[in-house]
């Protein structure tokens, strides 16, 4: 399981919903969730992941020090702080580009088995505290957020990196 976790101001999240209204042709962006300082959490699942792998990015992230204390250190976590966090699933995180120009994403979960981990993920995440709001499971979305600092982490479970 893979995640790329960033420091932001701000983040919302929309996708785009068929249904509409009665008379209004066409797509409408619906908000799916935004919070204001803490964490976006772009989660990738990979085929062989298990609920191992989502706990312990979960507690990794939730205690995570990558927030500024007093003397402008990363000292403190999205727990310290009572932040709160938005996790987005992204499979694209699983490509493998080695080869060719299209990357391939044959080492990512099939649809099922991602959501349930994704939804077991940000549950675990939850019980640790985090208040967490969610993207919209395979859609297509709009992420609009401010990167504080700029801090970006890279996790992966198997600590690949």
């Amino acid at each position: 399981m893979r995640a790329v976790v960033q420091r932001v101001s701000e983040v919302s999240v929309t996708y785009m919903d068929a249904s509409g209204h009665p008379g209004s042709p066409g797509k409408e962006e619906r908000l799916c969730g935004s919070i204001a300082r803490g964490i976006l959490a772009y989660i990738g699942i990979g085929a062989g992941d298990t609920e191992e792998d989502a706990e312990y990015l979960a507690d990794k992230i939730a205690h995570l020090r990558i927030f500024m204390d007093e003397g402008e250190k990363m000292n403190l976590s999205v727990l310290d702080l009572g932040y709160e966090a938005l996790v987005v699933s992204q499979f694209t995180l699983l490509a493998d580009a080695r080869k060719g120009r299209r990357p391939s994403y044959s080492q990512a979960a099939e649809p099922s088995r991602a959501k349930a981990l994704y939804e077991f993920f940000c549950e675990k995440l939850r019980e640790q505290g985090v208040p967490v709001q969610t993207g919209k499971f395979q859609e297509i979305m709009r992420v609009r957020y401010i990167n504080e600092g700029p801090v970006t982490i890279l996790l992966d479970s198997e600590k690949a990196f």
